[in-house]
Order: C-alpha cells, then sequence, then structure tokens
C-alpha cells in the first residue's frame, strides 16, 4: 500500500522476486536462441552498413534506408520477449564460436565489409524468418518484407559502386542529334570524342527507328576505340542492336526494370530526375546515374518549371550514385552548377551549336578538370576500389 503521497511506506519490504509474467512463453529454448543469435547478426550487419554509408559514402538516403530497415527490425522483435532472449543465449558453451571460414578475417576494401555484411544481414533475416515460423506465422511474415528491403539496399548499393566506377573520371556529357546524315553525324562524333567528351547521347526524335539505329551504329563504329561511352535517348531495345554502352530514360519512358531486362548488368541505364523524391526511387529502382535539372532555360527542349540550382545541392549532399546537371548550361553559368557540388555536366546546344564545338568542349573540360577531385567523397571511394 502507499500513503496519501504516493509513496510506498518504509517499513514496506519490496519484493525479493519481480512478479512471475503472464507472456506466453515462446516454447523451445533452442529455438529463441536461434531468433537471438540471428537478431543479433541482422541487427550487427545493418549497423556495419549503415556506417559504410554514412561515413565513407556520406549518402544521406541509404544511410536513413539502412537505419529505418533496422529500427524496423528492433520493432519486429520486440514480439520475442527479450527476457527470453537473454536467458536462451549461451555464448560460452556455443559450438558455433569455435568454427571459423579462411576468409574471416580478409578485407581488401571498405566496400568488401558493406558486401559481407550484407551477406550476413540476409542470411540472418532468413533464419529469422524461417524459425519464427514455428511460433508465429505473423512475426515470419514481417520478418520476410524485412528481408525483401535488405535485398533491394543490396543491389542498390551494388549497382552504385559500379557506377561510381564505370563512371570515374566521366564529368562532360554531350547531347547531340542525328546530324544530315549517318557520315556526317560519325564525324562530328568523332571529333568531339578526340576532343575528350567523356559520354555522347544520341538523342533525335524525327527520325524513324531505321534510321536511328542507322545512326547509331555509325557513331558506335567512329567512336568505339576512342573512350568515349555512347548512349542513346529513350530506346534501350536500340542502344542493345547498335551496341551502345547503355540508355538514359525519362520519367515517362520505359521502367528502369524493363530497361535492365534487355540490356543486361553491365550497360548504364541514366535517369531523368526533376525532383529529389524522383532522384531516390531512380536510386532503388537500379538506376546508374541521374540526369538532375533542367537547371536553366535551354534551347534545345522546353521545361514549364526548373528545379534549378537548389535541386542540385541537394541530390549533391543526399546521394551518392553519379548525377549530372542538365538544362541549359553554358560556360558562362558553369560556375553557378560547380558552386552546388555537383562537378558533371550534361550539355548540348553549348556545344553542338557553338562556332567551335572542339573548343568548346576544350573550356568545358578545362574548368572541370580542377574540381574533379571535390567532387563526392564516393568517387574517392571508386578511385580506390
Amino acid at each position: 500500500m502507499s500513503d496519501s503521497t504516493g509513496t510506498a511506506p518504509a517499513n514496506d519490504d519490496p519484493p525479493k522476486y519481480p512478479p512471475t509474467s503472464t507472456t506466453r512463453r515462446w516454447g523451445d529454448p533452442a529455438i529463441v536462441r536461434i531468433l537471438d543469435a540471428n537478431a543479433n547478426r541482422a541487427l550487427e550487419g545493418l549497423r556495419v552498413i549503415e556506417e559504410y554509408a554514412r561515413f565513407l559514402l556520406e549518402d544521406v538516403f541509404l544511410t536513413a534506408a539502412y537505419k529505418e530497415l533496422r529500427h524496423d527490425l528492433v520493432a519486429t522483435l520486440a514480439a520475442v520477449p527479450e527476457r527470453e532472449r537473454l536467458l536462451a543465449r549461451e555464448t560460452r558453451a556455443d559450438v558455433g564460436t569455435t568454427i571459423a571460414a579462411n576468409d574471416e578475417y580478409a578485407r581488401g576494401q571498405p566496400r568488401d565489409i558493406a558486401a559481407a555484411n550484407h551477406k550476413r544481414v540476409e542470411q540472418a533475416l532468413r533464419c529469422l524468418e524461417e524459425y519464427s515460423k514455428i511460433e508465429s506465422p505473423e512475426l515470419a511474415a514481417r520478418v520476410e518484407g524485412l528481408r525483401y528491403r535488405a535485398y533491394t539496399l543490396a543491389r542498390a548499393l551494388h549497382i552504385g559502386e559500379q557506377s561510381r566506377q564505370q563512371l570515374a573520371g566521366r564529368h562532360l556529357y554531350v547531347l547531340i542529334d542525328g546530324c544530315n546524315s549517318a557520315l556526317s553525324l560519325a564525324s562530328f562524333g568523332q571529333q568531339l570524342a578526340q576532343a575528350g567528351v567523356h559520354l555522347l547521347q544520341l538523342r533525335d526524335k524525327s527520325l524513324s527507328d531505321r534510321e536511328l539505329l542507322t545512326r547509331a551504329r555509325s557513331l558506335r563504329a567512329a567512336t568505339r576505340d576512342l573512350g568515349t561511352l555512347l548512349i542513346l535517348n529513350d530506346r534501350p531495345d536500340l542502344a542493345l542492336l547498335a551496341d551502345a554502352d547503355g540508355v538514359h530514360l525519362g520519367q515517362e519512358d520505359v521502367p528502369v526494370k524493363e530497361a535492365r531486362a534487355l540490356l543486361g548488368p553491365d550497360r548504364l541505364i541514366g535517369v531523368s530526375a526533376h525532383s529529389l523524391s524522383q532522384a531516390c526511387q531512380a536510386v532503388l529502382e537500379g538506376a546508374n546515374y541521374l540526369g538532375c535539372g533542367p537547371t536553366f532555360p535551354s534551347t534545345t527542349k522546353q521545361f514549364s518549371a526548373f528545379p534549378g540550382t537548389e535541386f542540385l545541392r541537394a541530390v549533391h549532399s543526399r546521394l551518392s550514385l553519379p548525377a549530372f546537371a542538365i538544362g541549359g548550361i553554358q560556360l558562362d553559368n558553369l560556375d553557378q552548377v560547380l558552386a552546388t557540388g555537383i562537378a558533371r555536366v550534361a550539355v548540348s546546344g553549348a556545344v553542338t551549336h557553338a562556332h567551335d564545338p572542339v573548343g568548346a568542349v576544350r573550356q568545358f573540360l578545362a574548368r572541370l578538370t580542377p574540381v574533379a577531385s571535390l567532387h563526392h567523397p564516393s568517387e574517392a571511394i571508386a578511385n580506390r576500389t
């Protein structure tokens, strides 16, 4: 009993033992032990990957996604009473603690740590799902959903690593139309590639499919040995037939999933993003790079709204996936773009309509090269790995 102040009288001794819990016990302690071990394994693994995304990639979006997954797993595991998990734990008698794989302590690069821990998380979630089915199918279903989320994040992390390596040192992207003929296109594309353009995108809505394929093949032949990547706009089917290096998709084009099914794992898929939510969605869908804009009004394409440099700043500060600023970028406004932290640009008229296209390319490269080393920390990761 208590007095009027709600304080127990001094002569009331506290109970020697806590009251017996009325919570249903989770059956076989060995099953609880499995759940406890794999809960720890999954949570530890997620934290390791979260730290990689946070401190090495400095990717706010992925860091938040891993943190949310970790917190959701903690909330899900609340269905297994912590007291029973702790009582079932027996680390000193665990026969598995003395067994180690030959490569247990081999980690060549930070990305190897992230990859190894992703496997650890996925396996642990599967164990949690399977063994919880014995006592709680509802818990198993919730864990299954978390496992699928982990798979999606693993793909995004892997594609990000691959993309940073494929696009390392590539900062100037030029969009061109089909010119007057396949021959003139091949000649122009070759000049730009020889001048140092890192990526060329063929974009021409006026050509028939057959004409576009012919032009793409001529451009591919002209640039194949010059180190310039060839991207086709909108058409993954024609990109494949022309042996291009990838495709660029707008928000209304075929989904990344469908393009990937055609192009396979190694070709690039770029996605236009006009908002941060679209950019984040493209990361989860498996895009290799982003085309972010429109930044400024353009003479080659009309837009009703311009996300501008603030959008570029938001992308740079939150995402580590390679991103190109696009839309109305000229030499005289390039500094505004570079001030956002974005060091990759996609241009069209600034080069194709220039009196001296090759000279324009060289001027862009001279301005972009000094800031390349100041690009997102994730590019330094790509260079190390």
